[in-house]
């Protein structure tokens, strides 16, 4: 029978990976598709969406401090950018924009708060992780003979991502120490936050902007259509990852945050 303490911690486990895993799922789909929209095809879009989205989350489960830093950052600039830009909305300019404010945001959090180069070190182990993971998925994706569908890539990306993050983080922050510049990890963290902001609301002010043509209005719906189903997937991989690993020894409450 669990006890009071062990039945918390996996309660606690589900609660937190599920949480991450339908930020994951649902970030993950939404690059996934933007960059279908771009020109990608192959196994591009597969493993920059996987790279993107395990960096971002990594960088709010790990250095969630640094991360809202930059989200702040770039919804203050997204949003002056819609202001100026009026209804035309361009996804390398606001992006851009919002992630120079990000960098601009981590700078005065650098220069405020005693530096360190952990949260730079967490966010490479994310693209090391979103990296193995999507170059798996474009793997299994090409050798299935069915198309799958966003939920299942997902949930999918979301299992191996949290898997190879848990597996190596220890390791790779430990090789990180000593090398990495304290002074620009949160700045770094910050703009690349600000940036997947900026992006975001591209998405979101594409869909309500006048003018648009049906081809990109169409695109901006696809996108838009997909990423409940992503963050769904997602959730539901996060939560048995959670839980598996959990069962296994690694142990949320012992993992470190900055």
């Amino acid at each position: 029978m669990l006890s009071r303490d062990r039945f918390t911690a996996i309660m606690t486990t589900l609660f937190v990976w599920s949480l991450a895993g339908a930020l994951f799922g649902g970030l993950f789909i939404g690059l996934y598709q933007v960059l279908l929209v771009l020109g990608l095809s192959g196994w591009h879009p597969v493993v920059l969406a996987s790279v993107g989205a395990a960096m971002t989350t990594v960088a709010f489960y790990s250095a969630m401090p640094v991360a809202l830093v930059g989200a702040t950052g770039g919804v203050l600039a997204s949003i002056g950018y819609l202001i100026f830009s009026g209804h035309r909305v361009e996804l390398s300019l606001i992006t851009a924009t919002a992630a120079a404010a990000g960098l601009f945001a981590g700078a005065f959090f650098s220069w405020m708060v005693r530096r360190n180069a952990r949260p730079l070190a967490e966010t490479l182990t994310g693209l090391l992780a979103g990296l193995g993971a999507g170059v798996i998925l474009s793997v299994v994706l090409i050798l299935l003979p069915q198309p799958v569908g966003p939920l299942v890539m997902a949930a999918g990306v979301v299992a191996l991502v949290g898997a190879l993050f848990q597996l190596n983080e220890h390791w790779v922050v430990r090789a990180c120490q000593g090398w990495l510049p304290d002074g620009l990890a949160a700045p770094l963290v910050a703009a690349l936050i600000g940036g997947v902001v900026g992006a975001s609301v591209w998405i979101m002010g594409g869909a309500t902007a006048a003018g648009l043509d049906i081809e990109t209005e169409g695109a901006i719906d696809s996108v838009l259509r997909d990423v409940p189903a992503g963050g769904m997937g997602g959730m539901l991989g996060g939560a048995v990852t959670g839980l598996v690993l959990e069962m296994l020894g690694y142990r949320i409450e012992q993992h470190e945050t900055v």
